[in-house]
């Protein structure tokens, strides 16, 4: 009986699949993540392998296991991958694409809303002291309406963002590797700008662009310097976009109004910096943390599994 191992519990709705297709299943079921020793145990012998985006599938894990068919990511991004070697040595990494889009352009939206409107401080501020009623000048945020959103990469997740926030009536522009075609830019009322008026003209930035050698740091002290010292910035995609250091340097010079930060440039570690500043939200990589987003997820890793088990082509390939 050919086999997968599955390294972190995902959905049962996927572990059902394939077990339906007649696979033997091996899921890790410790605390906390995989070790990489554990896994290079657990990998040998196996056909297939699922796992999510926080756990490295390098050169050493993949040679530990000759007979290997796939390595189907459960996530959007595969930077987690060494994708080129598995490539080389034949094997097929996907990803679930599309299934993250609904949920992480939510809670984007949530993280603007929240961070002009101070949601998070007002709610730190009644857990603590209080306040002593309202007035005029009392705990004033901004309003969107009006205002620029610059999105970096308006692919399925910055489209999505685009479309709702531009309900609430700001101007939309943004800037990526090549222009989108006219019709959907009126689609979306985006007009295409460079990176550098991107940051100059925005009052908020969201970014949802890839990891790669051309995106990593894409933000650094230099950007945040013509950034707009009202203007926000918002990270959904993942942390090195963004240099981390200059970012905190950024906030607490005020050369920037806040941030908001849903993953992290050496995640899960965040330096305390940001936990000391109010005018920063951080949360704990949930942008597809929707039970429906996870399902959907489940079942795009689980039916490659199963398509490659019965000799058909994944879907989604990203090598």
């Amino acid at each position: 009986m050919t086999s997968v191992l599955v390294t972190a519990a995902i959905p049962q709705s996927a572990l059902e699949i394939l077990k339906t297709a007649g696979l033997d299943v091996e899921i890790y079921t410790g605390s906390g993540l995989i070790t990489k020793d554990d896994l290079l145990k657990r990998i040998v012998g196996k056909d297939y392998l699922i796992t999510p985006l926080s756990t490295k599938v390098d050169r050493d894990v993949i040679d530990a296991d000759p007979q290997l068919k796939i390595i189907a990511n459960y996530g959007a991004g595969f930077n987690n991958i060494d994708a080129a070697y598995a490539r080389e040595k034949g094997i097929p990494v996907t990803n679930t694409p599309g299934a993250s889009t609904v949920s992480t352009a939510e809670v984007t939206t949530g993280l603007i809303i929240t961070l002009a409107h101070r949601m998070v401080e007002g709610d730190k501020l009644m857990r603590t002291k209080g306040f002593d009623g309202w007035a005029p000048l009392f705990f004033l945020g901004h309003e969107l309406a009006g205002k620029t959103l610059g999105i970096v990469g308006l692919g399925d997740i910055g489209q999505a963002v685009a479309k709702r926030m531009k309900a609430f009536d700001m101007s939309i522009i943004y800037t990526q590797r090549n222009q989108l075609d006219a019709a959907t830019e009126a689609k979306l009322g985006a007009k295409f700008v460079s990176l550098d008026d991107l940051v100059a003209q925005s009052d908020v930035i969201s970014l949802h662009c890839p990891l790669n050698d051309a995106t990593h740091h894409m933000l650094g002290a230099a950007e945040y310097r013509q950034m707009k010292s009202s203007a926000y910035l918002i990270n959904a995609a993942r942390g090195p976009v963004i240099d981390e250091a200059a970012l905190l340097t950024a906030l607490k010079d005020g050369e920037i109004a806040g941030a908001a930060l849903d993953v992290y440039e050496a995640e899960p570690h965040v330096d305390d910096g940001f936990k000391q500043l109010d005018n920063v939200i951080l949360t704990p990589h949930v942008g597809n943390a929707t039970v429906e987003a996870r399902d959907a997820m489940a079942a795009i890793v689980a039916k490659n599994v199963v398509r490659v088990d019965q000799q058909q082509a994944p879907k989604f390939i990203v090598n």
